[in-house]
């Protein structure tokens, strides 16, 4: 009679945590036309950050939602980049930044003011560990995915207040 396997603890089997969090900011299916009809795959946007200054923006197209999101992340985490932030959780100064057709300006907040903007922003800017920012997208771009490359373009032309001297 064969003995029955040992079950292993949870804590072996579960993955080690990573120190970046994921926001999926967009999924659409897309489908294409073949001979016997539509094939349909989908698009995931994905933010990781980490909450200390690092953010990386990600797409990925998948067979499924899943297959999608994570070559978004696997993409994402591949074009990271570093924010400088001050001590109050800010940007240490404004900036702008421009994607198609999507505009967005970025302006340090004082302490306890908090999060002033919305969609995409906000959620990068949360990811980045960003406490204190006013921020406004310019336009008429609803397109969500313009828009977070605007912010992360932005983000790339932030400087120390020593290095802006």
């Amino acid at each position: 009679m064969a003995r029955p396997r040992e079950r292993k603890l949870n804590s072996e089997f579960e993955r080690e945590r990573s120190e970046f969090d994921q926001r999926v900011l967009d999924i659409r299916r897309t489908a294409r036309v073949v001979a016997g009809g539509r094939r349909f795959s989908f698009r995931a946007a994905v933010i990781v950050g980490n909450r200390k200054g690092r953010i990386g923006f990600g797409m990925g197209k998948g067979i499924d939602v899943s297959a999608a999101v994570e070559k978004a992340v696997h993409r994402a985490k591949k074009e990271l980049i570093n924010i400088p932030l001050t001590k109050s959780f800010s940007i240490p100064h404004g900036v702008s930044g421009k994607a198609a057709a999507a505009r967005v300006i970025l302006k340090p907040a004082v302490e306890g003011r908090g999060l002033v903007a919305g969609g995409p922003v906000r959620a990068i800017a949360d990811l980045a560990g960003i406490k204190n920012l006013t921020a406004k997208i310019l336009g008429r771009t609803p397109n969500k995915l313009n828009n977070a490359k605007a912010v992360i373009e932005a983000l790339k032309h932030l400087k120390n207040l020593e290095q802006r001297t």
